[in-house]
């Protein structure tokens, strides 16, 4: 007799164990250089989005900038049938008395959320910058046109709207201008407040600054290589955990060290053509980002930049001194490589909204035995489990094994010394949920 649910046997099978799927390619293929192209023409053209800014003429300013960038996500919204709830969210802050706060202003950040079908309160974010600054970021009145910084970054994040709103997500998506990050990250800091009194469950920050310059100072030129920055563990956790650590590992395994391998991964596997780089760090060296407020609050956050820097074109006056032209021109920002590296947003996000939650009190065992042992919590939608497994010295996720609906597997002659562990979620799909670490020891 024939078997009348083999076809869909069949579909299950290669979803669950498929390496790729065919809609994240569409994603790559859908996002235009032409458009961010023309975006950033749009928010150099509006001479300064300094955050002290003009906020009433419709030309010039910052204020005329995040008009400009609502307006274009209410036309995606308008597009997708009102799939975008689009709003503005704002702080006030008060002089300081200083330089780096020279008058009282609203920081006003630009929201557009594409809510998740399954999971609407797990969100996925991507951000921009809207602001830009010149030499002194108090002057608010000189030209400063921020093509790079970080009109790049806000061109990226209203891209991957157009794109990613086409689909239906089980979680969702926010797409993010944030203000004040020249004066310190107060959008960022306000929008992370937001999020957490919403009770918002936020499963990973894709933090946009400076995507599309390709000729570092340092006269490398690459279009291919870019950074992910990511703090080791979380400022958050308790003084148990760091405890746990000192013998059991995991110093580079915090939440936002997870998301950073999850996107490294996605890349290679999406766009072998890319080469990303794996920063252990925060930030650039003594430097910051909008990540960090959400890091702040224990959520996983990351940076995604250019991998080669040119100074001479970042928070620099318009001038030619020695020969050397400086400022963040529009002329030295390649649109190329800013649709790769916002094409590599695109699917981040699209591969986690289309996963399930990751596993829940995910511990290991095997002290002293041959084997290691793991065990964890089911999650609702996940159809099957994945192991992963790498030496303590590698910077990924370099052996892994399937081990289907399960809450516990133990991998038969691998000692637990000698490698660290994680586990992810499958969904029927074949996404899968970044990898969980361990930080729970049974016997």
């Amino acid at each position: 007799m024939k078997n009348q649910f083999l076809p869909l046997i069949l579909l299950f099978s290669v979803s669950i164990f498929a390496q790729t799927d065919a809609r994240i390619y569409e994603i790559i293929n859908a996002v235009s250089a032409e458009r961010i192209e023309a975006d950033i023409t749009k928010l150099a053209g509006f001479g300064t989005r300094n955050t002290f800014s003009d906020t009433v003429s419709d030309t010039r300013g910052i204020g005329a900038a995040r008009r400009w960038i609502k307006s274009e996500f209410e036309k995606v919204s308008f597009d997708c049938d009102n799939c975008l709830d689009v709003f503005t969210q704002k702080d006030f802050v008060k002089a300081d008395g200083n330089d780096r706060i020279p008058k009282d202003t609203w920081i006003v950040n630009v929201v557009a959320v594409q809510k998740g079908t399954k999971y609407p309160n797990r969100f996925i974010i991507m951000s921009g910058d809207i602001d830009s600054r010149n030499s002194d970021g108090s002057d608010y009145t000189k030209d400063a046109p921020g093509a790079n910084d970080n009109a790049s970054g806000m061109a990226g994040t209203i891209e991957a709207a157009r794109v990613l709103s086409k689909y239906k997500f089980e979680s969702s998506i926010v797409y993010l201008g944030l203000s004040g990050e020249e004066q310190g990250l107060f959008g960022g800091k306000g929008f992370a407040e937001y999020a957490k009194a919403q009770g918002w469950e936020i499963i990973g920050v894709l933090n946009n600054d400076m995507i599309g310059n390709i000729q570092g100072v340092d006269g490398v030129i690459s279009n291919v290589d870019f950074r992910i920055f990511s703090e080791p563990v979380p400022p958050t956790e308790t003084e148990r955990q760091r405890n746990a650590r000192r013998f059991y590992g995991g110093e580079v395994d915090g939440i936002s060290r997870q998301l950073a391998r999850y996107v490294h991964k996605t890349t290679q596997t999406y766009m072998p053509e890319m080469n990303p780089m794996l920063i252990y760090r925060l930030d650039r060296f003594g430097r910051g980002g909008h990540h960090r407020p959400f890091n702040d609050l224990g959520w996983a956050g990351v940076r995604i930049m250019e991998a080669h820097e040119n100074y001479t074109q970042q928070h620099q006056d318009l001038r030619t001194e020695n020969g050397i032209e400086y400022g963040d021109k529009l002329k030295f920002v390649n649109f190329d490589y800013a649709k790769k590296l916002t094409a590599v947003n695109a699917i981040t996000m699209a591969s986690l909204a289309w996963a399930p939650p990751a596993p829940e009190n995910v511990a290991i065992g095997g002290i002293v035995e041959p084997s290691a042992k793991l065990r964890w919590d089911k999650v609702d939608g996940a159809t099957g489990y994945k192991i992963y497994w790498r030496d303590t010295t590698s910077p990924t996720w370099d052996h892994s094994r399937y081990v289907g609906d399960v809450t516990e597997f133990t991998l038969d002659g691998i000692v637990i010394d000698n490698f660290f562990f994680g586990v992810a979620s499958i969904g029927v799909n074949g996404h899968e949920s970044v990898v969980v670490f361990p930080y729970s020891i049974f016997r």
